[in-house]
């Protein structure tokens, strides 16, 4: 492939993923949703990435640090009132606190390697991370977050109790282990879509309305964002990819 003088300064899309850990095929799926397109395609077909670029995926990943959903990101970093240098003071004071708690651990280890028989178990505690985690997110997002989808859901979780997170969290379970079971089975099975279905009504029934789209956008994303797909194959090996081509299957009919 021969490059251009620009584009002999750009990375390719196999040097981004080397560089930061993460697939080739999060970084397609990056482009597809409009999170983070590269600065230009070659004639080839090969997507190239300048520093900007590169800047707004170091934000990406602080973002996802915090759990935040990858279409929650792109509404924020696309916010006309996005701060560059408050986001990342906000990321600088999460990640101190990480390195205090394991400046701890270490120290710890240390002690009981020299023998010394210390029974602290405050180490471990990761309440200031928390914390700290999710008052950012909460500030994120009622300053930058502006989708419909997310006011939506942020309305109706805002009052939910103990007991509904752990009545979303049983009905999630059983529909995760309940795809398990039909794994042998094609994803066209009507048990198999009976389940997708099951899913998107949900999600339309406790956070926001799931439209077809919004739901094919999540099939997507439970392959191509690692953090959900090591989440939904604890349920069974390969759950995620199987999961996303039944939603794939159920949105195209």
């Amino acid at each position: 492939m021969e490059l251009s003088k620009e584009e002999q300064g750009m990375k390719t899309v196999q040097q981004v993923a080397a560089l930061c850990g993460i697939t080739v095929r999060t970084l397609h799926y990056y482009d597809q949703i409009g999170l983070l397109r590269p600065a230009k395609t070659t004639d080839a077909g090969y997507r190239l990435y300048g520093d900007s670029e590169l800047a707004r995926l170091q934000q990406i990943l602080f973002f996802r640090e915090l759990d935040f959903p990858l279409k929650e990101i792109a509404s924020i970093l696309d916010s006309p009132s996005f701060d560059h240098n408050e986001a990342l003071m906000q990321h600088r004071e999460v990640l101190s606190l990480k390195r205090e708690r394991l400046d701890g651990l270490i120290h710890l280890v240390d002690q009981l390697l020299k023998g010394e028989q210390t029974m602290s178990f405050q180490e471990f505690d990761t309440t200031k991370i928390e914390q700290a985690q999710q008052k950012y997110a909460q500030e994120a997002a009622e300053r930058w977050g502006n989708t419909a989808a997310y006011q939506q859901s942020s309305k109706r979780t805002s009052g939910y109790s103990k007991e509904d997170w752990a009545r979303i969290s049983g009905e999630t379970e059983q529909i995760y282990r309940g795809l398990a079971a039909q794994m042998d089975k094609p994803v066209s099975d009507p048990a198999v879509q009976q389940l997708v279905k099951e899913w998107q009504d949900l999600i339309s029934r406790n956070f926001y309305d799931c439209t077809d789209e919004i739901l094919a956008g999540l099939g997507e994303m439970y392959t191509a964002d690692e953090r959900f797909a090591k989440n939904i194959n604890q349920y069974g090996d390969g759950l995620a990819q199987f999961l996303s081509d039944a939603i794939r299957c159920y949105c195209a009919n």
